[in-house]
């Protein structure tokens, strides 16, 4: 397989969550030209799940990627660059998708004692595809329910060749955040007859801001980020209408869940101090990403005896992604991968570099090997 071909061709199709139809098309085109002796083939939703049947099996292996893409217009100037207009591969899952197709190839050319399930996983940047399609496996095949499941990520700021990971948690808990606060506009003149929504607005989101430093433990990590904020229509009109959109991340349960009580509690006294109504969505929640403890360390050392692989203990990060569904029931684990490049995720120049693909699908075939 020509990896660099496919994953320009995927950069060029990028499509948002469970709206992948001709990036699962182009991919169940590449697997079906593939020997099909020792393949099976399932479909959920717009992802495909790929089972290779192994020598001498005792267990399911599992490696995950994800194929969707981002609402973000490009900014690459690449001669592939999308033509999607408004969006973009911008999260790096072509270069996922590339690098799970020549893992394919090499488990079928090459064969390993395991049976290796692969699944390219729709939805991952929102609303979620991760806990539905870990749901379809367990109620309606539970015959491809793996007994070890694994994924990368690429990572923009280390060089090519180095992978990273640690034991125990590597990814946050998320939770998307939109309030809206609904009041009584009016003419900029008479504000005594209205309800601004753009001063209540502000004020919430700066009582929002005291919830870390004021109701989670110092010890505990958490973030609250109010990214967007919109009110009125006009300079002379007092606005109806305002609303909040931003992002929560807490390294546990129990933090995620007094951060949203907080919230709601603050958004019920503006309600009654702006005499307005105020309504909150959550929107995608995500699970954290909780490494096997065991697998991680077996990667690692892996890792630091393959010739031109560097590899490094990372620290925990307030990355948000949806895999953590897999580790909450299934022994995992995920490490980044080094792209080098200047731009970082989800930016419009976002350009990793394709020498990963080189030697990453080897890498996780020998790896594989030895599990």
């Amino acid at each position: 397989m020509d990896l660099i071909t496919i994953r320009r061709e995927l950069h060029m199709i990028p499509e948002i969550g469970f709206q992948e139809f001709k990036t699962q098309q182009y991919l169940l085109e590449k697997i079906r030209s593939l020997p099909q002796d020792r393949l099976e083939i399932a479909q959920w939703k717009t992802g495909v799940a790929v089972k290779v049947i192994g020598q001498n099996a005792t267990k399911l292996i599992a490696w995950r990627t994800d194929i969707d893409g981002l609402p973000i217009a490009e900014n690459t100037g690449l001669p592939y660059s999308s033509a999607h207009e408004g969006f973009m591969h911008a999260c790096g899952h072509d270069i996922h998708m590339a690098n799970a197709l020549g893992l394919l190839d090499r488990l079928i050319k090459n064969p390993i004692q395991q049976d290796v399930l692969i699944i390219f996983q729709p939805a991952e940047e929102r609303p979620g595809g991760a806990l539905p399609f870990r749901e379809w496996l367990k109620t309606e095949r539970p015959d491809l329910w793996p007994d070890e499941i694994y994924a990368m990520h690429i990572a923009p700021d280390l060089p090519v060749g180095t992978v990273a990971t640690k034991p125990g948690l590597l990814f946050a808990n998320t939770s998307e955040l939109f309030i809206d606060l609904h009041g009584k506009g009016g003419h900029a003149a008479f504000p005594h007859l209205t309800e601004d929504m753009a001063v209540a607005g502000a004020s919430l989101l700066m009582q929002l801001q005291t919830i870390v430093s004021r109701n989670i433990n110092p010890m505990d990590s958490a973030v609250l980020t109010v990214g967007k904020f919109t009110a009125g229509t006009v300079q002379n009109v007092i606005a109806e209408h305002a609303r909040l959109e931003g992002t929560i991340r807490t390294l546990n349960n129990e933090s995620m869940l007094k951060m949203k009580q907080r919230i709601e509690a603050i958004c019920k006294a503006v309600e009654t101090g702006a005499n307005c109504r105020v309504s909150i969505d959550y929107g995608a929640s995500y699970r954290e990403v909780e490494n096997d403890a065991e697998l991680a360390e077996m990667f690692l050392d892996f890792a630091e005896e393959t010739d031109g692989i560097t590899a490094v203990r990372a620290d925990a990060a307030m990355t948000g992604e949806d895999f953590g569904y897999f580790t909450e029931q299934i022994s995992g684990m995920m490490f980044w991968a080094g792209v080098a490049s200047e731009f970082g995720l989800h930016h419009a120049k976002l350009d990793p570099d394709e020498k990963i693909l080189e030697f990453m699908p080897d890498f996780i075939h020998r790896f594989f090997s030895e599990v």
